[in-house]
């Protein structure tokens, strides 16, 4: 099993690896993340999928700070239905700009560290949006399962300014007891 979770998460890398396009205008960062706040269980409202990721119910995405400045992740979802096998992927997060800690790699296996941004938080650090340079994936977290319509329809419209093709963008199921 550990086997198969490593070969799954080296192709995940490969496949990042691979997206690359033509260069597009630099995607920005929030300019400020109180990494500590940050921390903890976000739940995945929408996104593009890795090919992990498709048919991912009860998506959840939890960091933890470590005293080495790194982020211990677990990436946990139900597997094609809210019944489906449990999957948990631990990648190590890394802040790549400490003056802003908005712009980390993701490290699924060394040594490749894949892009990740977080281009919004709200004010409040309910809602955020962690998208890629690439503009090949993106997802949209909230602490919560479900957020407003409203809510959802202004995250989706900022993925859209940013390049992506929101067209591209699923939810994730939610159902918690």
């Amino acid at each position: 099993m550990i086997k198969n979770q490593i070969l799954t998460a080296f192709s995940l890398l490969l496949l990042l690896g691979a997206c690359q396009s033509t260069p597009t205008a630099p995607l920005a960062t929030v300019p400020k993340v109180d990494l500590p706040r940050f921390m903890g269980d976000w739940y995945v409202i929408a996104n593009i999928p890795t090919f992990i990721e498709k048919g991912a119910h009860n998506a959840i995405e939890s960091y933890r700070l470590d005293s080495d400045g790194t982020i211990a992740v677990t990436f946990t979802f139900r597997d094609g239905a809210f019944d489906g096998k449990e999957k948990r992927y631990t990648p190590r997060g890394f802040v790549r700009d400490t003056s802003s800690n908005a712009l980390w790699g993701m490290q699924f296996i060394w040594p490749i560290k894949a892009d990740f941004r977080i281009t919004y938080l709200a004010d409040d650090y309910s809602q955020t949006i962690i998208s890629r340079q690439q503009r090949d994936y993106v997802w949209i977290m909230a602490r919560t399962p479900a957020i407003a319509e409203a809510d959802y329809q202004r995250l989706l419209k900022i993925v859209g300014e940013q390049g992506y093709d929101v067209n591209q963008v699923q939810r994730v199921p939610q159902r918690w007891p």
